[in-house]
């Protein structure tokens, strides 16, 4: 194809080898095929770290992208933009880039000046929320987008609203290796005279391993020769969460079945050439999966196209390819049903041969010098429809146009307020003050900030030593005789109290509420998930509107998972009407809110309404909650334009005179939380300037101009007065700040993402 000589440079962005995934040896695969087949093209990586350090990666790694940083992704993008890259390919994947759903690749993929094709290496038919923005922007942002099969294509179309026009299926990349005997290849293994079943890839528990080696027994009945070769390292994910438990535990289940003398081990990682000979020497290569929704398995393409008999379960992937007598197909976990299989096809020697010729035919289609010809082809009708794009970006951006850079995270004076019992309340500067203690409070929004950090994959260890921490406090704090929490605890772990506020209370079951919805830990879910039911019923003898609408908000992110509970359904309805109640007795035309006076934490109740009103599909509930919230703003924006919290020294009562200081940095969280709700609610991109003007309170555009939050220390200062900053840096006020960082950054990644108002859920 001679146009495709103008391509002189393309850049492939994803993992790449030696980092130890399968997107890692695609990437390195691809570039490697398309390099080969366009000698006159350079091709380079750029490749994605899960680590401090990066790996010992070849030459043709030519950037590195730090996963959870964002600022390097915008690095990334500026180096392929000058360095005059002409195509850039890039290989999806949810999990290997950083942000909630990995959306911090949207911000590469917005700066880029030149055409780009993405991979899509997962479809989701079930998409979360933030999963469906994700791949929606994904699309718009892409030139043009693979999948692997013509199952990926449908669901693009059908789910994702994707143009047929816009998506090319090109299989899964594979060697070229010829159909060889399997004791050609069995010394090398010491397993010559025997059968060999075979699986490979990185080891984690959806893998069905276990299946297998429930199978093992009846197999070993018919073919006592047999042996089960299970090849791979543990994933490092896996490993990271919960070392080798799943191995382990596999090697017990074969001794628990008597089956050790005839399952073997490899706990390694192996080369091309290696992996080429392990699946050489198999008579039958076994997929036995879990879960049907994986769209592509570059395992299950390699040993299928190296014509190996395949038995599998029939996820998406397996039920394509070994349609049409290219393999046998049995019922997920059904480890009876993968015995009879493996008999049935052992026992009949023509069958198996039959199968084995008809995937090797059609992996000829799948070889990488094949699938190298097919990009070139999908990367030449990129690069005349990006040349429209290309004279775009002939313009700058101005800052209107831009993401907003964030701070970033440090957690420096959190960890120092921070001992084995929890956080403490308050501060002397930046030293934590012993004698004021702790708070069921402040742990409550330091679990939040922990799950929070989570969700954006945000410095794990810390987040999850932060989580720990708060969450031990709260479980602590419960007292289970009153169903209450207490709040107040001296230096020396005496409660101070015989239970908390109402508002404290509140706090509590938000923050469980939320570590049950949306905690990347199970550990967290499961404590906070108990701990939630029995503390939630008290709600409902408060008098509190904070609390009731604190309640509401972790009722919202609890139902999220666990839609179901119909108590908590029931609780979320009485309490929604509690608020819709006050809000009716008190509001007038020009004072639309629940009460006589503005205090603290005032956005909160609007908040609620919106979470509750469009989750319950109630229009008016939304729209009460919306009006309420614009009418806050509203007042609290200065002549100059900037945020201007209500000031806690005297607060705002209807008719009476207005304090402007202290302003408390909880008031400019609880803004720019609300905020972002209204605008995720409503696509309505007027709530994220008014989120970004309340996070920039923080920063310095504040009555004083001041920056109350410190990069220095990592801590915010207490509070705005009439002529400085309070230097004590509190929990309450550092958290105020971090919590704010950390729902900014979440919603950054979805900034772009909204198109259309989205429909109040039924």
């Amino acid at each position: 194809m001679s146009e495709i000589s103008g391509l002189k440079k393309i850049a492939f962005a994803g993992d790449h080898f030696p980092r130890k995934c399968g997107i890692a040896t695609f990437t390195a695969d691809l570039l490697a095929a398309v390099s080969a087949s366009r000698p006159a093209s350079r091709c380079f990586a750029v490749a994605v770290n899960d680590i401090k350090g990066g790996y010992d990666y070849p030459d043709a790694v030519r950037f590195e992208i730090e996963e959870q940083d964002l600022t390097s992704y915008l690095r990334a993008a500026d180096f392929l933009n000058i360095s005059n890259v002409d195509m850039v390919c890039l290989q999806h994947e949810f999990g290997i880039f950083g942000g909630q759903s990995g959306g911090h690749i949207l911000a590469f993929l917005r700066e880029l000046r030149m055409p780009v094709v993405t991979t899509l290496h997962t479809v989701l038919r079930e998409p979360g929320a933030s999963q469906r923005r994700v791949v929606r922007e994904l699309l718009a942002l892409s030139t043009r987008v693979v999948v692997m099969a013509d199952r990926g294509r449908r669901m693009l179309e059908e789910i994702y609203g994707a143009p047929p026009t816009k998506i090319d299926v090109i299989p899964h990349g594979i060697p070229d290796t010829g159909f060889v005997d399997p004791a050609y290849f069995k010394d090398q293994f010491a397993v010559e005279g025997k059968i060999v079943l075979l699986t490979f890839g990185l080891l984690s528990p959806n893998k069905g391993i276990e299946c297998m080696i429930n199978a093992l027994p009846a197999i070993l009945e018919k073919f006592p020769d047999a042996v089960y070769i299970v090849l791979g390292a543990t994933h490092p994910n896996e490993l990271r969460e919960h070392g080798d438990a799943y191995r382990l535990g596999l090697e017990i289940l074969a001794k628990k079945n008597r089956v050790e003398k005839s399952v073997i081990f490899y706990n390694r990682f192996v080369d091309a050439e290696n992996l080429a000979e392990f699946i050489g020497a198999a008579d039958l290569y076994v997929t036995p999966y879990l879960h049907e929704a994986q769209i592509t398995s570059g395992t299950l393409a390699y040993a299928f196209g190296s014509g190996k008999a395949v038995v599998s379960t029939p996820y998406w992937h397996a039920a394509d390819l070994l349609a049409e007598d290219r393999g046998v197909l049995t019922p997920f976990g059904d480890s009876a049903a993968m015995a009879q299989g493996i008999i049935a096809l052992l026992g009949d020697d023509n069958r198996r041969n039959a199968i084995r010729k008809n995937a090797y035919r059609l992996g000829r289609e799948m070889v990488w010098s094949n699938v190298a010809g097919l990009y070139s082809r999908t990367f030449e009708k990129a690069r005349l429809e990006g040349a429209a794009l290309s004279r775009k970006w002939l313009l700058s951006k101005t800052l209107d146009q831009r993401p907003r850079e964030l701070p970033g995270f440090r957690l420096d004076h959190l960890s120092r307020m921070t001992d084995s019992t929890g956080l403490f309340q308050h501060a002397i500067l930046t030293v934590p003050n012993f004698a004021e203690g702790y708070c069921t409070d402040d742990n409550a929004r330091g679990f939040i900030l922990a799950t929070l950090m989570g969700e954006l994959g945000e410095d794990p260890e810390s987040a999850r030593n932060l989580g720990t921490t708060c969450g031990a406090f709260l479980h602590h704090a419960f007292d289970a005789g009153t169903g209450r929490f207490h709040n107040f605890m001296s230096f020396d772990r005496r409660w101070l109290d015989t239970q908390g506020s109402e508002d404290s209370h509140g706090r509590a079951v938000w923050a469980l509420g939320v570590g049950v919805g949306r905690s990347p830990i199970r550990a967290f879910q499961v404590m906070a998930g108990q701990l939630f039911a029995r503390a939630l019923p008290a709600l409902t003898t408060f008098t509190s509107p904070r609390a009731w609408a604190f309640g509401l908000i972790g009722i919202h992110d609890y139902l999220h998972r666990l839609g179901g509970d119909s108590q908590v359904n029931q609780i979320r309805e009485t309490l929604t009407a509690r608020l819709l109640d006050l809000h009716t007795r008190s509001a007038t035309p020009g004072w639309p809110w629940f009460e006589e006076e503005l205090s603290y934490d005032n956005a909160k109740l609007a908040h609620a309404l919106i979470l509750s009103g469009r989750a319950a599909g109630n229009r008016e509930t939304f729209d009460i909650g919306l009006t309420a919230l614009r009418w806050l703003t509203e007042i609290q924006v200065s002549a100059k334009g900037h945020f201007q919290p209500i000031g806690s020294n005297g607060f705002y009562r209807r008719g009476g005179p207005r304090a402007y200081f202290d302003q408390q940095p909880v008031e400019a969280q609880a803004m720019v939380s609300a905020c972002l709700a209204a605008f995720r609610a409503t696509a309505d991109f007027w709530w994220y300037e008014q989120a970004q003007r309340a996070f920039d309170w923080f920063l310095g555009w504040n009555d004083l101009g001041l920056e109350l939050y410190s990069a220095e220390s990592g801590g915010c200062g207490d509070g705005l007065h009439v002529d400085r900053v309070n230097g004590n840096q509190g929990a309450e006020s550092t958290l105020a700040f971090l919590l704010s960082l950390a729902e900014m950054r979440l919603a950054r990644d979805m900034v772009s993402s909204f198109h259309e108002p989205l429909a109040l859920e039924a």
